[in-house]
């Protein structure tokens, strides 16, 4: 799955909307969120290291595009 690189004309709703929705879990939070705050937001079962580490990797892509 491609996630944009940030650029001036890029918008969010070019996102898949799994990412749109990790997205608007971090804005919502009060401060900075570790992987498992933003899967308790979103649902996820935390518990479950599979659950876990591909919502982790989505916040590093996230992060390194910007």
């Amino acid at each position: 799955m491609l996630i944009p690189h940030r650029e001036p004309d890029v918008e969010e709703t070019m996102l898949p909307p799994d990412y749109q929705r990790i997205l608007a879990a971090v804005r919502q939070a009060a401060g900075p969120v570790t992987a498992r705050q933003v899967g308790e937001m979103l649902g996820v079962d935390v518990g479950v290291r599979a659950k876990l580490e591909p919502l982790r990797g989505r916040l590093v892509r996230l992060v390194d595009r910007g």
